[in-house]
């Protein structure tokens, strides 16, 4: 019964964050990090690499859940470790890596 309850709650946050990747791959404006923020499109230099390196950073996020719930299955403690560690440590990560991608496609005209 853990293991059920365990998988119905990290499938669906994984594919919550592989679906932000893929809409962020496929959003023609550029991706926002966070609620109640905009890119204007003016700021950046690639929307379509900026949107890609987005993507691809929620969808690797998306994994410690995935790693999670296979791992459950087999080991609930270990599962347990690593969604506690790779949330925890991956949200500053996600900010650290916003940052840089952001920063690499920032405009910077005078």
């Amino acid at each position: 019964m853990k293991v059920f309850i365990w998988l119905i709650t990290m499938i669906p946050i994984g594919i919550l964050f592989l679906s932000l990747g893929i809409y962020s791959v496929f959003r023609k404006k550029p991706m926002w990090f966070y609620s109640g923020t905009e890119v204007d499109e003016k700021d950046i230099t690639d929307v379509a690499a900026y949107n890609r390196a987005n993507g691809i950073m929620w969808m690797a996020f998306s994994a410690v859940y995935f790693i999670s719930a296979i791992l459950g299955i087999f080991q609930l403690n270990a599962a347990a470790y690593v969604s506690s560690i790779g949330s925890l440590a991956g949200i500053p990560i996600l900010v650290f890596t916003y940052k840089k991608i952001y920063s690499k496609y920032k405009r910077n005209d005078k």
